[in-house]
């Protein structure tokens, strides 16, 4: 009779158990997932702005070319929302090369990235807080301009 009762409690620890970690192994499954993501849409973005710097660097840059540049990488990576990203090209930076300055051409890149699955997950268990927000990634991208 004693055998009994122990067997009945032990499977209510192991539904339990089960109940607890199968929730907890979903969400690390699906956090690898998302910073995997997350990842590669950094690398786009750094790729994205540094040929929109290629373009920005040659001398007589026809107004515009470096953004369109920049902006057809993002949409040829397949990054969803590519068109909200701010994309600002300043022809006037500086670079230091070997303690001298010279002119310069820099390429920056605001896009607003999304988890699919944590930031709801962060939103119905902070409530109304931002942490459910987007986050803003930026790229940076600056070479030499070559002279004329």
């Amino acid at each position: 009779m004693q055998t009994t009762r122990a067997t009945h409690s032990e499977k209510g620890a192991a539904l339990l158990e089960a109940a607890v970690t199968i929730p907890l192994l979903l969400l690390i499954a699906v956090g690898i997932f998302e910073f995997g993501r997350a990842y590669q849409t950094w690398q786009v973005l750094t790729n994205a702005a540094r040929e929109g710097a290629r373009v920005a660097v040659l001398p007589d840059p026809t107004p515009g070319v470096a953004e369109q540049r920049t902006r057809d990488y993002m949409q040829a990576g397949q990054l969803p929302g590519w068109s909200s990203a701010t994309v600002n090209v300043d022809r006037s930076a500086s670079l230091n090369l070997g303690g001298r300055s010279v002119a310069a051409s820099q390429v920056t890149i605001d896009y607003p990235f999304s988890f699919i699955v944590l930031q709801p997950v962060a939103r119905l268990v902070a409530g109304g807080t931002s942490l459910g927000s987007a986050l803003v990634m930026r790229a940076q991208a600056v070479m030499r301009n070559e002279s004329q």
